[in-house]
């Protein structure tokens, strides 16, 4: 049995750029591994991860993990984005963990803009993946709290409330402190 990582951070904390420099060590040190991330990830690539500060590898899109088989001989696969995957998703990397060796890391988001959990998060916290926090610093000037949620911001600047929870893009957000999230999704004025 091989266990699930689980690398959790807000927006802009530098997870894909983390998987980019595993998938390099791993490459380095002639290890077999498979980079995969969600069809739902376009952002900047349709068949590569890519970091904010440039790092980039290349990996293997897909919209479920359903029919994936990983390759013979694989011993890491790493998942980048992986809240955009479904509870079932995560139950099939347990599937591959629990009856093979090969080693698992994940790396994405726990909540969404709207302060709430994404299922495929849950489900990595509910089975008990080993989870690594990737800190970082609330973006609101002044504040030197760590960064725990985000917001997403319209064209006027204003938060938005409700509305889809997958948005892929990284111009509307900000990485902010629990205190600012809740005074500034809350419409409270911020001191």
């Amino acid at each position: 049995m091989a266990k699930i990582h689980f690398y959790y951070g807000v927006m802009a904390s530098s997870k894909s750029a983390l998987l980019c420099i595993n998938a390099y060590n791993l490459n380095r040190t002639g290890n077999k591994y498979e980079v995969l991330k969600p069809t739902t990830d376009n952002r900047d690539s349709t068949s590569e991860i890519v970091s904010r500060i440039g790092l980039h590898t290349p990996a293997l899109a897909l919209k479920n993990l359903d029919k994936y088989k990983p390759k013979r001989g694989t011993q890491f696969i790493l998942i980048d984005e992986v809240q955009f995957f479904t509870p079932k998703d995560i139950d099939k990397l347990f599937q591959i963990a629990d009856n093979s060796k090969i080693t698992i890391f994940c790396y994405g988001l726990v909540v969404d803009s709207n302060g709430n959990m994404f299922p495929a998060s849950e489900r990595l916290f509910a089975l008990n993946a080993e989870r690594h926090e990737i800190e970082t610093v609330c973006e609101m000037p002044g504040c030197v709290n760590s960064a725990t949620h985000h917001l997403r911001f319209n064209t006027n600047g204003d938060v938005v409330r409700g509305g889809s929870q997958v948005e892929v893009g990284a111009s509307q957000y900000k990485s902010v402190c629990r205190q600012h999230f809740r005074k500034l999704y809350d419409g409270q004025k911020v001191r």
